[in-house]
């Protein structure tokens, strides 16, 4: 690969971000590389789908490379320092190695865990994304004026309308406008989403049917179909959803979109290329530090581990889509022989701050009859109706998800039960003790078939994604003692929950138990342990309670957009305010993390970033 080439765009990241925008640019002709730190795309997803099948534990990265557990020679992939791009995966972020820089590429000072994830293959979103693809509400744009906690967006709901309706187009959609309204969205006269709907579950309709009309903590319940990324009807090539219950990690016959999908129609174009294995580690500027002149990236063969060659490329605009942790890391990194000493588009000092995810509180129960989980998309519906109200003053807003998948995200169902019944145990709590201080029974024959039938049949979940408030404290910086293969500084995260966020934990768990009670389950969620690091003690009802909270994946905040060059990174176009050919886009500019999936949303700003970037060319 030649290290002189000049193009019109650089582009650092292949995930949704990067797609869209190369394709948009090729499309008119402009000359774009992508560097790609992840492996080359396969020419299909059956490599992926065979991971997938053959793995023993179907945790969310297994389908992606590298493998999770060990490489062909025996080696440890849960230690960083064999990877030349890191990988933070759900198994190094479990309680006992979430803070140990041996195994976990994160290097967490904590006070509690930041329990999300990414991956580095045509972006988080080849496995993260569930395909919800919600429109932020009004409101969420506007939090300081409207309820004077946080901030305001640079831009409002009606600067992004027609945005979001090309983002629905490009991902294929499937929702109707009838119900989609709510809190203040609105739709362009004769707007239609590209796609029917997909249908409500069994589940959904039973939560629909016992919460119509009915309030929780004064918030009206309203069950709402979720606006999916994945096909109700074929669409640009792609085949209808057949109900598979793994979109998280992989849509084995792809009816969900993915990023792949984009940059395969960037390719076409004809314009646009993709160096994979290429690590972008500096970001140059000009001696005036007021333009960015190159980029130098590191190239690394990932069957042998070692580097392999190493250059810069140069371009007329530069765009950094590398997620809210690798962004940040790449623009701290860009010192410039001492001459931006904090990194790159820092001046205000905002780079890396405001880290912010959806903690996710998770609770669980059997419903008095047969639900019928396990079938169907992941979540097809949820309850949107608590996602804005005066409560923000007080305590953050949430959404509900509700979960098609039984207790397998919660417990790891259907296998947890299913043991439990055969070896006469009780971890999932179905199986207790037939007489006190007993075991619990070992089931076979008809008996184990009846006591499956019956309890994983009415298995549901219940998911809130809570918001989070945007904390100077929460952050990203460098680490000053560990390096990945690379000899590259690792993230380092520092992480908390506000009280204002924990106060919306508290909301949630108090909706989960009155949802259930109105719905006559039984519930079963568990308390977590004393020391696990993604949960904390408070105060509800007059006693002391820990609730534990999940990562959502959603990782926003830490180049924040913002109308000031002093408190922000970059502004509403996305252009960094301290390099005029630099746009910084993805995730990371967002001001708040907001009540919504924020796919959509990173979606819709990079197809206005690329609106601003041809006009720039």
């Amino acid at each position: 690969m030649s290290t002189n080439n000049h193009y019109d765009v650089v582009i650092v990241g292949a995930g949704v971000c990067g797609a869209l925008i190369s394709k948009q640019l090729g499309l008119v002709g402009k000359k774009v590389l992508i560097l790609e730190s992840g492996d080359p795309l396969p020419a299909n997803t059956n490599e992926y789908m065979e991971r997938f099948y053959m793995a023993s534990v179907k945790l969310p990265e297994v389908p992606y490379t590298p493998l999770v557990f060990t490489d062909d020679a025996g080696t440890s992939v849960t230690d960083p320092n064999n990877f030349n791009i890191g990988r933070a995966t759900t198994a190094t972020l479990a309680p006992n190695n979430w803070n140990q820089p041996d195994q976990a590429y994160m290097v967490q000072q904590g006070p509690l865990a930041f329990s999300s994830t990414y991956e580095r293959i045509a972006g988080g979103t080849m496995r993260h994304w569930l395909g919800t693809s919600l429109r932020f509400v009004p409101n969420d744009f506007l939090m300081y004026s409207q309820y004077h906690v946080m901030v305001d967006w640079p831009l409002d709901y009606g600067d992004l309308e027609t945005w979001y309706g090309k983002a629905e187009s490009e991902i294929g959609v499937s929702a109707d406008v009838s119900t989609q309204g709510y809190l203040g969205i609105t739709f362009p006269s004769g707007y239609q989403y590209p796609m029917n709907p997909i249908p409500p579950s069994l589940v959904d309709q039973a939560v629909t049917t016992a919460v119509t009309g009915k309030t929780a903590l004064n918030m009206p319940l309203v069950v709402t179909e979720t606006p999916a990324g994945r096909n109700s009807q074929p669409y640009q090539s792609r085949p209808t959803c057949a109900g598979n219950t793994n979109c998280i990690p992989i849509c084995p016959i792809q009816a969900k979109y993915d990023p792949s999908v984009t940059l395969k129609a960037a390719l076409n174009t004809g314009n646009v290329t993709i160096w994979p294995r290429t690590v972008a580690c500096h970001v140059t500027l000009d001696d005036d530090n007021d333009q960015v002149t190159g980029i130098d990236y590191l190239q690394y063969d990932s069957n042998t581990g070692t580097q392999t060659g190493s250059g810069t490329v140069t371009a007329t605009r530069y765009i950094i889509a590398a997620h809210a942790i690798e962004t940040p890391r790449l623009l701290l990194m860009s010192t410039n022989c001492g001459r931006t000493p904090d990194g790159v588009a820092n001046t205000s000092g905002q780079v890396g701050c405001n880290l912010m995810d959806h903690p996710l509180y998770l609770a669980w129960a059997l419903a008095p009859k047969p639900v019928y989980g396990y079938r169907g998309p992941l979540a097809t519906s949820g309850i949107e109706s608590t996602r804005d109200g005066e409560f923000r003053k007080d305590r953050a807003a949430f959404r509900i998800e509700i979960g098609n998948e039984g207790w397998n995200f919660s417990i790891g169902d259907p296998w947890t039960t299913t043991l439990d019944f055969i070896n006469g145990m009780n971890a999932s709590q179905l199986n207790p003790p037939l007489n006190p201080g007993g075991n619990p029974p070992a089931l076979w024959g008809n008996e184990l078939v009846r006591a499956l039938n019956d309890g994983l049949s009415r298995q549901f979940r219940l998911g809130f994604l809570v918001e989070q408030t945007p904390e100077p404290g929460n952050r990203v910086t460098l680490s000053k003692t560990e390096t990945d293969h690379l000899n590259l500084p690792r993230p380092q995260i520092d992480y908390n929950l506000s009280d204002y966020t924990k106060a919306g934990m508290v909301a949630a768990k108090q909706t989960a138990d009155e949802i259930f009670a109105m719905m006559g389950a039984k519930q079963y969620t568990t308390a977590p342990d004393a020391d696990d690091p993604a949960s904390f003690e408070i105060e509800i009802d007059n006693k002391m309670e820990r609730l534990k909270f999940f990562g959502s994946g959603h990782i926003v905040g830490t180049y924040c957009m913002g109308t000031d060059s002093c408190n922000s990174v970059v502004n509403a176009d996305q252009r960094s305010w301290d390099h005029s050919n630099l746009f910084l886009v993805g995730s990371g500019v967002f001001p708040t993390v907001a009540t919504g999936n924020p796919t959509l949303t990173i979606a819709a700003l990079a197809l206005r970033a690329a609106d601003t970037v041809l006009a720039d060319l």
